[in-house]
C-alpha cells in the first residue's frame, strides 16, 4: 500500500501554494488508492505560532482535502529523533559543532541558496571527541551535524527528473555538514522527516522543488542509518511566485486561505484557480470530484507558477 503525507509547519497560516502543493498531493493520493497521513512538523519551538495546527486543519477540510487517521504531532515523537541521533554519533557519522549560525557564516564562502545560506566548512569536523567534550571546552551546548560523504549523490526524482548534489564537486549543486540536532536541543528538520517517514512507512513524499537539496540530505540519513530500502519516491514541484520570481511570501501581500475565507471566497473559487496551477481548464467554480477526474501529473508545470493582483482580483470577483 503506498502511503503520502500532508506535513503543514504550524509556524504560519498555508497560503495559496502550500495549498496547491496539498492538492496536487491529495489529488494523486486519491486518484491512485493511497493513504494519506497528516503529520503537524511542529519542532520549530520559538517559530511555532499558537493555534496554527487548528488553522491548518481547518483550512484543508474547508477545501475538502481529508487524510486518514489522526494527526500526528512530531513533538510527540522526540525519543525517536534522540535515537537516531545517538546511533549516528556512535558511528561516527555525526559530531558536536560549537559554532554559532554567524560563525559557520563567516567561515564559508560558499552561498548556495536563494536566502544567502552558506555550505558549513567543516571547521568543527574531528574537533572534538565527544558532546561532553566540545560542552566543557566550549561552555556552550553544542547542535549536532550529520557528517556528509564527500562524493556526489543523484537521484530521480519522479517529476523533476535526475538530480545531482555533492559536498565537493564543481559541476554538482554543493552541500555541507547539516544540522540534525540544534543547541537548544530540538531535532532539526533533516532527521526527523526521515525518522518518521521510515517509521510510518511513508512510500511517497510529494512537496516544493525548494526542498530537492534536501531529498539528497535525506537519503545519505536513510543509507547511513541503514535505512535505504526505506526512502521513499520523492515528486519536487514547482513553487506558486510572486511577479517578483520569488517565493510567495508576504510581501506579495495577504495569500492566507483564511484570508480569503474571512473575505467570502468561496472554497470551489479557490480550487478552480489551484486546478488551472495544476494544468487543467476550469471555470468560475470547481470541485474535487471534477479535478479528480480531470488530474494529470504529466500536464503539471514545470516552470513556477505567477501569483499577482490580476489573480487576486479574479478570487475577488466571486464574493
Amino acid at each position: 500500500m503506498s502511503l503520502t503525507r500532508l506535513a503543514p509547519s504550524p509556524t504560519g497560516a498555508l497560503h495559496l501554494g502550500n495549498a496547491r502543493t496539498f492538492l496536487i498531493n491529495w489529488l494523486m493520493a486519491r486518484r491512485n488508492g493511497w493513504k494519506i497521513l497528516l503529520r503537524i512538523e511542529d519542532l520549530d519551538g520559538p517559530r511555532v505560532k499558537s493555534g496554527a495546527d487548528k488553522l491548518a486543519m481547518d483550512d484543508l477540510t474547508w477545501l475538502g482535502l481529508d487524510w486518514d487517521g489522526e494527526p500526528v504531532y512530531q513533538s510527540h515523537r522526540t525519543a525517536l529523533y534522540q535515537s537516531a541521533i545517538d546511533r549516528l554519533l556512535a558511528l561516527h557519522l555525526a559530531y558536536p559543532c560549537i559554532c554559532t549560525r554567524r560563525e559557520a557564516e563567516l567561515a564559508s564562502s560558499a552561498p548556495h541558496a536563494e536566502d544567502g545560506s552558506n555550505v558549513y566548512p567543516g571547521v568543527c569536523r574531528d574537533r572534538f571527541a565527544s558532546v561532553a567534550q566540545a560542552r566543557a571546552e566550549s561552555g556552550r551546548e553544542p547542535a549536532i551535524r550529520f557528517r556528509m560523504p564527500d562524493r556526489a549523490i543523484s537521484f530521480e526524482d519522479q517529476f523533476a527528473g535526475l538530480r545531482s548534489f555533492s559536498a565537493a564537486a564543481p559541476e554538482a549543486a554543493k552541500l555541507g555538514d547539516f544540522v540534525i540536532a540544534k543547541s537548544d536541543g530540538s531535532t532539526a528538520y533533516q532527521l526527523a522527516v526521515v525518522v518518521d517517514d521510515a517509521d510510518m512507512n511513508v512510500t511517497d513524499v510529494v512537496r516544493g522543488d525548494d526542498l530537492l537539496d534536501s531529498a539528497a540530505r535525506q537519503l545519505m540519513l536513510y543509507e547511513a542509518l541503514d535505512m535505504k530500502e526505506k526512502a521513499p519516491r520523492f515528486w519536487h514541484l514547482p513553487l506558486v511566485i510572486g511577479r517578483d520570481g520569488r517565493r510567495l511570501a508576504k510581501r506579495h501581500g495577504d495569500t492566507r486561505l483564511s484570508f480569503y475565507r474571512q473575505l467570502g471566497v468561496s472554497p470551489s473559487r479557490v480550487l478552480a484557480l489551484l486546478g488551472r496551477w495544476c494544468g487543467m481548464e476550469c471555470g468560475e467554480e470547481a470541485t474535487l470530484p471534477e479535478l479528480m477526474s480531470r488530474f494529470d501529473i504529466h500536464r503539471v508545470s514545470r516552470d513556477p507558477i505567477v501569483f499577482g493582483p490580476d489573480e487576486d482580483a479574479w478570487l475577488r470577483k466571486g464574493i
